[in-house]
């Protein structure tokens, strides 16, 4: 580890600050300018740097500028008499870690820099582990049997099929198994087949010949031709129109396609790497999609893991998206408070890795300060009835009161009585969701007391604050050690989610899905997975 630099042309503040740090054995070298500080720069670079803001020459803040330029994330700390507090807020504004006010309490000064040590460190060990794996970031288990799968296919050209929710970096890792393939130094060329016109389509993929169509006006080579020799990644295939199918099985099965409008065959020599996030069985069982053209694409699949599951990787995920935030806006790189992070890492972000990292862009361009606490983060993320949250408890919020009594929500505290007549509006201790009868005992009957076809009825003076019983229950299952909470809690939210949706729609499917603004195959992929009876077509 690196010394730890004191800058201050008072004698006895570096002495009292290097004698402290010596108990605690952390290594330090002291400067009496900025000057000299400066010109130490240019061979070395502290692990913390402290520094005075008024000295004779340069000033601290000077030197504060001067490292940032150079060294954008080490932590700086600067010290200033109150009456400079002015000068401290805008050091602060400019990059510095923290300030310290004379005359300050030198246990709460060694305490603060360990704050900037521990900061320094873990920057640090995310800079290596970039230049690690530079392409996907990732140390969760899940990421890590990703990794092996994509170094096990290194030298193989089979086609392979990735699956994952959206936003969860699949053209990343397709790009990574073409990196480490043998036709690394052959084009990699990625088309998404739902964001491309059926009647464009074809001819993206296979090209057209002069006059085959209005608007031909020249011969056009189609995405297999501009991939020969190389990688061919078809994103999002499950919403490849079924007539189109067809025609890229052909070229699977033999390695031979027409333009449009060709009479000549062409061969192909492109390895076909396809992905997507629905569910190609269930496709396949609705008619949607060939089963040949499944079977043909599905040789190895790669599933990636939802963010979910891999939370231990969002802290640096967040590190590396707002150091890359802050590059492309020329800003300074912000830091999330340990609050922040913990907050962060108990969201159930529905876009995964990409709103995560949109979520980064947000955060450099509009939170203030540079280190980012739970309030400034978005208030959609923030609102109390925000229901993305699980597992996170603010530090500054005491324990919940005793709640009355609802069915199927046990309490530690003893509960209040409640009226018979009154069903529980979230049911979040129940059976567990299993498949082919929803939520336990609820199956084409009353789920937790409430028949089909009525919602649950609260008078106006027991209105229920489910998102504390959310919260709690979350922390219960957290404190027992329940594996999978996570899980658990989400397919329970879901289920109540649909079930109602479906007594308001009277089991109109796609109605139902209109409701609740998601899409009619993401409705039918739920049903399907949570074993929710009674649904309909339109």
């Amino acid at each position: 580890m690196k010394p730890i630099w004191i800058v201050d042309d008072d004698e006895s503040i570096r002495w009292v600050l290097e004698k402290a740090l010596a108990r605690e054995n952390l290594a330090t070298r002291s400067f009496s300018n900025a000057r000299e500080a400066m010109e130490a720069l240019k061979t070395s670079t502290p692990q913390v740097l402290v520094s005075d803001i008024r000295m004779p020459g340069e000033s601290g803040l000077v030197l504060l500028q001067a490292v940032k330029a150079q060294h954008p994330g080490l932590p700086v700390i600067i010290i200033t008499a109150f009456s400079d507090l002015d000068s401290a807020v805008a050091s602060f504004q400019g990059g510095a870690f923290e300030y310290l006010a004379k005359p300050f309490d030198v246990d709460k000064a060694v305490e603060l820099i360990r704050r900037a040590l521990e900061e320094s460190l873990r920057e640090a060990n995310v800079e290596q582990t970039l230049s690690e794996t530079p392409e996907i970031l990732g140390q969760a288990p899940a990421m890590q049997d990703v990794f092996r799968a994509i170094g096990r296919l290194s030298q193989s050209n089979v086609t392979v099929l990735i699956t994952g929710e959206s936003g969860t970096g699949k053209e990343l890792v397709a790009q990574a198994l073409h990196k480490h393939s043998p036709r690394a130094a052959q084009p990699f060329i990625a088309l998404n087949t739902a964001a491309i016109p059926k009647d464009l389509l074809e001819s993206e993929l296979f090209g057209h010949e002069r006059g085959a169509f209005t608007g031909a006006q020249a011969t056009r080579r189609g995405r297999f031709e501009q991939a020969e020799g190389g990688t061919l990644f078809l994103d999002e295939i499950g919403d490849m129109p079924f007539d189109l199918q067809t025609r890229l099985l052909r070229v699977l099965s033999d390695g031979h396609f027409y333009r449009v409008g060709g009479h000549q065959p062409l061969k192909a020599n492109v390895r076909v790497i396809a992905a997507t996030h629905q569910n190609l069985e269930q496709r396949v069982r609705d008619g949607l999609f060939r089963e040949d053209l499944y079977h043909r694409l599905n040789v190895i699949r790669l599933r990636l893991p939802s963010l979910r599951e891999r939370r231990e990787d969002i802290p640096i995920l967040t590190r590396y998206f707002l150091t890359q935030s802050a590059k492309q806006l020329g800003a300074e790189v912000k830091r999330m408070s340990d609050h922040a992070m913990q907050f962060l890492s108990g969201l159930d972000l529905p876009g995964n890795v990409r709103q995560l990292e949109n979520l980064c862009n947000w955060i450099t361009v509009m939170a203030p300060g540079q280190t980012v606490e739970v309030k400034d983060l978005p208030q959609d993320l923030t609102d109390a009835g925000g229901f993305t949250q699980v597992g996170y408890v603010s530090p500054n919020v005491a324990p919940a009161p005793a709640f009355a009594a609802i069915p199927g929500f046990p309490s530690a505290v003893p509960a209040a009585p409640q009226p018979e007549s009154h069903a529980a509006a979230l049911p979040l201790n129940g059976p567990a969701v299993h498949s082919g009868g929803g939520m336990g005992g609820a199956a084409n009957g009353s789920a937790n007391g409430v028949p089909n076809g009525h919602a649950p009825v609260l008078s106006a003076g027991e209105k229920i604050n489910w998102i504390t019983l959310l919260e709690t229950e979350a922390a219960q299952m957290l404190a027992a050690g329940r594996p999978e909470v996570m899980d658990a809690l989400g397919r329970v939210f879901e289920s109540t989610l649909i079930k109602t949706a479906l007594r308001h729609t009277h089991g109109r499917k796609n109605d139902a899905a209109v409701r609740l603004g998601i899409g009619r195959n993401t409705i039918t992929r739920k049903i399907q997975e949570l074993g929710i009876d009674g649904a309909k077509e339109d």
